[in-house]
């Protein structure tokens, strides 16, 4: 049986896509999943009918099936935001033809095809959410033939298979509903050896999910509150009170680095020093509200920017906080990159953006 060259022509896109030192750190990791779709091959009818003649036999008609339903079971490693690599498993179905012939007969045949593949795919970002995919790569495919015969025709090997290693490339869109859960919808052509010596393609048209692992979304913020205004107390009549002391505010600035690794957002031990020495240098202050602000340079995309600050500016709320100060008065907010106090066209003005400013307002009893 002859798969021949499938109906239709596979457009190829370039994805001249390099790699960007800056890359987020978001846009690498393990995913696996899973598609289904139909598969199609075209079978070649005038082979099957010059075969048939070859052996005396004239056609008078050819039932071809040549559609079905494929599936892929897939895991891959993506190595930035433009590259990853993927293997996995598949099942294109099953493919036939029944051929009635004079003298009275039929000729049967069948083919299944399952096997591996390892591919390169290039991936091309078009908004945050969604990215075009382009992929090359190799194909190990087992094919079973099953052939019979009925009236007159008569046939002698009538279970060949093959194993064979081909080439395979394919399109595909991809759109991810959250950070960890997205949907792909793909072309592929498969090149395919069938065990009688023939060779053709498989085109398989796909849908299905993929799972990111190890993403989460981080918890919402608190929102910032306006610092708490104390309320006029009226004079007495008879003796007037000392004034109540005027609340006040402190403001200290960190280095992002100082604070925490780099693209990380867990304090290291030199944070917590430094953040232990400004909780001394609050002692004998009622402490009213105390407001952590993250921001970052301007490298990377403003969203990875956003969660980056944000997770900053929680992670110094959780450390006072397990000091003893009261969660309720801590507040946090990320500002990302859009508030630089330096040119970040410059490594230095680069690193004095990257801060977390911790603002304390309250009021001294001594």
């Amino acid at each position: 049986m002859k798969l021949a060259r499938a109906t239709g022509m596979l457009g190829l896109a370039a994805l001249a896509a390099i790699a960007s030192p800056f890359a987020a750190a978001d846009d690498f990791g393990w995913y696996a999943g899973a598609n289904v779709g139909q598969s199609r091959a075209k079978i070649d009818d005038e082979r099957i009918t010059s075969g048939l003649l070859d052996s005396g036999f004239a056609t008078s008609s050819i039932n071809d099936d040549d559609r079905h339903t494929g599936y892929k079971i897939f895991g891959g490693y993506q190595l930035n935001k433009y590259f990853a690599v993927e293997g996995g498993y598949f099942d294109l179905g099953k493919f036939g033809f029944t051929a009635n012939t004079v003298p009275l007969g039929t000729l049967n045949g069948n083919i299944k095809l399952r096997g591996v593949n390892l591919d390169a795919v290039g991936i091309l970002p078009v908004t945050e959410k969604f990215s075009a995919l382009a992929r090359i790569g190799v194909n190990y495919a087992r094919s079973e033939d099953t052939f019979s015969g009925t009236g007159q025709v008569t046939v002698i090997d009538p279970n060949p298979s093959k194993r064979d290693t081909n080439l395979k490339i394919g399109l595909g869109l991809q759109y991810a509903f959250t950070e960890a859960l997205g949907v792909r919808a793909e072309l592929e052509r498969y090149r395919i050896n069938d065990a009688v010596g023939n060779r053709g393609d498989i085109d398989l048209a796909s849908i299905g999910l993929t799972y990111r692992f190890g993403r989460k979304s981080p918890a919402p913020a608190a929102p910032a509150a306006e610092p708490e205004v104390a309320a006029a107390v009226p004079a007495p009549v008879v003796e007037t009170p000392p004034p109540a002391p005027a609340p006040v505010s402190e403001k200290v600035t960190f280095a992002a680095e100082s604070l925490f690794d780099f693209d990380k957002s867990v304090v290291k031990p030199e944070g917590k020093a430094a953040l232990d020495d400004l909780l001394g240098k609050l002692q004998g202050m009622n402490t009213e509200v105390i407001i952590a602000v993250g921001h970052t340079d301007s490298v990377g995309t403003p969203a990875y920017n956003q969660k980056l600050s944000i997770r900053r500016a929680e992670a110094v709320k959780m450390y006072l906080v397990s000091k003893g100060i009261d969660a309720s008065r801590v507040y946090t907010e990320g500002k990302g990159k859009t508030q630089p106090v330096a040119d970040n066209k410059t490594a230095a003005g680069r690193a004095q953006n990257r801060r977390v400013t911790v603002e304390v307002v309250g009021t001294r009893t001594q």
